[in-house]
């Protein structure tokens, strides 16, 4: 079941990459009757280009608006590849007027707090960062796939999410896995987190939760 905490706009903008993470939660806000424009960032890579032509192909079967949006300055020798990367992808997605819905689910909050707390600050993914929110902070990824096949979408895999010389990947793969040897209820612990902010399912009438 697909879970979202906040309230869901009417009328948004979605970090579009074309993974099943915001493929499933494109297709779950147009299931909801929201009015959605799709925002793609080029990361400048082979892997990206391969992204870029699944997006259009996706935007022009489903009738929506796509933005393209691409690195526009060079890396700073202090900056790794992920904090490049990821601070040139929320510059564009923060010029929108609209809120920006990404497809962050449990799992990257998890990660997050893991990252977090080994630099000594505890703390979970926010929901929210200026104009951009993270409304699937409470649902797992399984249930994001599930809901792909059970909706018969298509989606692309970035090869690029197994290669554990990037940080993020690295927790993924390697330390989540031995994490929840220690302790097995640590999604339900991270989710815990998010508790008072108002949290909906896709069993319940989503027109009663906007902006």
């Amino acid at each position: 079941m697909i879970r979202f905490i906040g309230r869901l706009p009417r009328k948004c903008v979605v970090a579009f990459s074309g993974g099943v993470d915001s493929v499933s939660i494109t297709d779950f806000l147009l299931n909801g009757k929201r009015d959605v424009h799709l925002a793609f960032f080029h990361h400048g890579t082979t892997t990206s280009d391969e992204a870029e032509r699944f997006v259009k192909d996706f935007s022009r079967e489903r009738g929506l608006t796509l933005s393209i949006g691409r690195i526009s300055r060079e890396k700073p020798s202090g900056e790794s590849m992920e904090e490049y990367w990821r601070n040139e992808r929320y510059r564009f997605l923060e010029i929108y007027d609209h809120p920006v819905i990404t497809a962050h689910h449990l799992g990257d909050a998890v990660e997050t707090w893991i990252f977090n707390s080994l630099h000594g600050n505890p703390r979970v993914l926010p929901y929210r960062r200026n104009n951009i929110i993270r409304p699937f902070l409470v649902t797992p990824k399984d249930e994001l796939i599930g809901w792909a096949n059970r909706r018969g979408l298509k989606w692309m895999e970035d090869k690029s999410n197994t290669d554990v010389r990037y940080m993020r990947n690295l927790i993924r793969h390697r330390i989540v896995p031995e994490a929840l040897k220690v302790n097995p209820g640590l999604h339900t612990v991270v989710r815990k987190m998010y508790s008072g902010m108002g949290e909906y399912s896709d069993g319940e009438k989503q027109e009663t939760h906007l902006d």
